[in-house]
């Protein structure tokens, strides 16, 4: 990983007892040397290296952090001894209600312990006090520490170690290793808060646009035009939906619709810039070959969706959810827009304008997807299409040619 890995250094003075020139050499590269490196797996494993060359008995470490993602709670980093690269695990939402998290080490750490310390040697098959040391004595570990990682405003992570030198850490290795938290502290805190905005991000407004953002675009009337298949998505009656169900209720019909829709238009390389109460804004960037095939795929996975969702719907004796998709291709405004402190990055231009007005022209039409003739054109694939003629759409100039995806008749639900 590392060229150090390729040297040797000169023991410390015999009989030092605190190891200061190996304690000095780590620490001055937690905190000089890593500023270069955005991975904080990479600094795990690195640290771990470093301490193994010094001559440092450490088998195993890991480090535990809490995240604000939708979808995972935390995440666990993991090296053992001879990994080139760290192991990372994700942990979904309810694992801390788990006997397996409740019934550890690591839930001891959340819960207000500043240290816990077991002696792993000689331990009996049903005697440890958690599964989780069995299950490291059957590695041959001989000793294990974890201790809590203390981010700014009291967030709590933790950072874990292990041994397989007989009799365990000695207590010059134990106050190395605490000598080192702060650094580890401060270099994990950092990254992981850089992780966690493009996570934010990402949730937010989807990978590009906070890529865009990331890269310094937060003035307003910043951004770029992009060539995009654009395509509009409204979900029929919510109002009436909203006055007759249960909030919890309406909540899941949503977000059983968004799924069914969202997650074949991000699989096939289209990015959702923004979920509009009961609509949602997607783009597939024309700079990929296949954008508009793709898009029409994602459609019709899309309808495929919400036909299991709906009848899915009907057993559970709740309504069924109909919908309207307006798709249109076009340049577009692609950037900041808003008040001066409060902004948006979205899409704009008349191209979006044809696709809007399309989504809404499936209500006259009853039929739930509507393409405009640039993008048939565009498409340029042997799909089945009805012609539905010229409609002047609100707002517009000339009338738009308009064609249905024919597996989508009499279907406007």
């Amino acid at each position: 990983m590392s060229s150090f890995l390729a040297s040797s250094h000169p023991p410390d003075v015999a009989g030092d007892g605190i190891w200061p020139t190996r304690r000095r050499r780590i620490l001055d590269w937690l905190v000089n040397e890593t500023r270069n490196q955005r991975y904080i797996d990479n600094i795990l494993v690195e640290m771990c290296q470093r301490l193994v060359a010094d001559g440092f008995p450490v088998a195993r470490s890991s480090l535990h952090f809490r995240t604000n993602h939708p979808q995972w709670l935390g995440a666990r980093l993991l090296w053992h001894a001879g990994m080139e690269e760290a192991k990372i695990s994700t942990f979904a939402y309810g694992v801390e209600t788990t006997p397996q998290f409740l019934n550890s080490p690591v839930n001891e750490i959340f819960n207000g312990a500043s240290e816990v310390r077991q002696n792993l040697e000689g331990i009996a098959a049903g005697d440890a006090k958690y599964p989780f040391y069995e299950e490291l004595c059957r590695e041959g570990l001989t000793d294990y520490v974890a201790w809590p990682v203390e981010f700014t405003l009291d967030k709590r992570h933790i950072v874990t170690f292990a041994t397989d030198k007989p009799g365990g850490f000695e207590d010059e290795h134990i106050s190395l290793l605490k000598d080192l938290l702060p650094a580890l502290t401060l270099v994990t805190e950092i990254r992981l808060k850089n992780i966690l905005a493009r996570t934010l991000l990402e949730t937010y407004v989807g990978p590009h646009a906070s890529e865009q953002i990331l890269a310094g675009a937060t003035t307003r009337g910043s951004g770029a035009t992009v060539s995009a298949a654009i395509m509009i998505c409204d979900l029929r009656d919510f109002t009436s939906l909203s006055d007759l169900w249960p909030r919890d209720d309406v909540i899941e019909l949503l977000n059983g619709y968004f799924d069914a829709l969202s997650e074949p238009i991000e699989r096939h390389g289209g990015e959702i810039l923004k979920f509009m109460g009961d609509g949602l804004l997607a783009i597939f960037p024309l700079a990929k070959p296949d954008a508009c095939a793709n898009l029409l795929l994602a459609i019709q996975e899309g309808q495929a969706a919400m036909a299991k969702l709906n009848a899915d719907n009907i057993e559970k004796s709740r309504p069924m959810l109909g919908y309207g998709v307006g798709v249109n291709v076009g340049d577009v405004m692609y950037g900041n827009i808003g008040s001066r402190k409060r902004l948006d990055f979205t899409v704009i231009g008349p191209a979006v304008n044809v696709a809007s007005r399309l989504e809404t022209l499936t209500k006259e039409v009853k039929r739930p997807v509507l393409l405009s003739k640039a993008f048939v054109d565009m498409l340029g694939s042997d799909v089945a299409l009805d012609s539905l003629g010229s409609y002047p759409l609100r707002g517009l100039g000339a009338p738009v040619d308009v064609f249905a995806l024919r597996n989508g008749s009499g279907e406007d639900r």
